[in-house]
């Protein structure tokens, strides 16, 4: 794999940055997630991977009504020799729910389905991949000021593609 000639064609992809400096400051809960995202990318170099995108976006079809659906792909990076697709998954606390438990069957379908694309893309079809969560927890400082340190979990193969392939009749009667 030549990481230079991966690396070249995503830069030809990438949005400019320029134009994001007027944005106006996000919601706040778009802050918590950028905020994650860092952090995860951060954690995920700690542990040895090297990153070659981040929300990658493009179309991967239309929806029932016929509208366009976008989807993103949060981190891309590679393990050794194996391709990784993250879903970074912020939340300020974990009370209700763990973040991992919002990457639900729908979000699943649209990374996989955003992932073969990018494989496709870049002629990477046939590289070993896989699907892995980021579980980020930020909590917010307490009434004293002291902020707690955030809590970031990696969650290897969190699903695999081969759920989302496509059956003939014959593979369903066989269960």
């Amino acid at each position: 794999m030549d990481w230079r000639k991966v690396t070249r064609r995503l830069r030809g992809l990438a949005l400019d940055a320029a134009a994001d400096a007027d944005a106006p400051a996000p919601a706040p809960h778009l802050a918590l997630g950028r905020r994650g995202e860092e952090l995860a990318a951060d954690f995920l170099r700690g542990h040895g991977y090297r990153l070659v995108a981040s929300n990658f976006k493009l179309s991967v079809g239309r929806g029932r009504r016929g509208a366009v659906v976008q989807a993103e792909i949060d981190l891309v990076a590679y393990e050794g020799s194996t391709l990784c697709f993250v879903e970074v998954k912020t939340r300020a606390s974990d009370w209700f729910a763990a973040p991992e438990a919002n990457v639900d069957l729908r979000k699943q379908r649209q990374i996989t389905r955003a992932a073969r694309a990018y494989r496709r893309l870049l002629g990477l079809r046939d590289a070993p991949h896989r699907f892995d969560v980021v579980a980020v927890i930020l909590p917010p400082a307490d009434d004293t000021g002291h902020a707690h340190p955030p809590r970031l979990e990696l969650l290897r193969n969190f699903w695999t593609e081969d759920k989302f392939r496509k059956r003939s009749w014959e593979q369903y009667r066989e269960r």
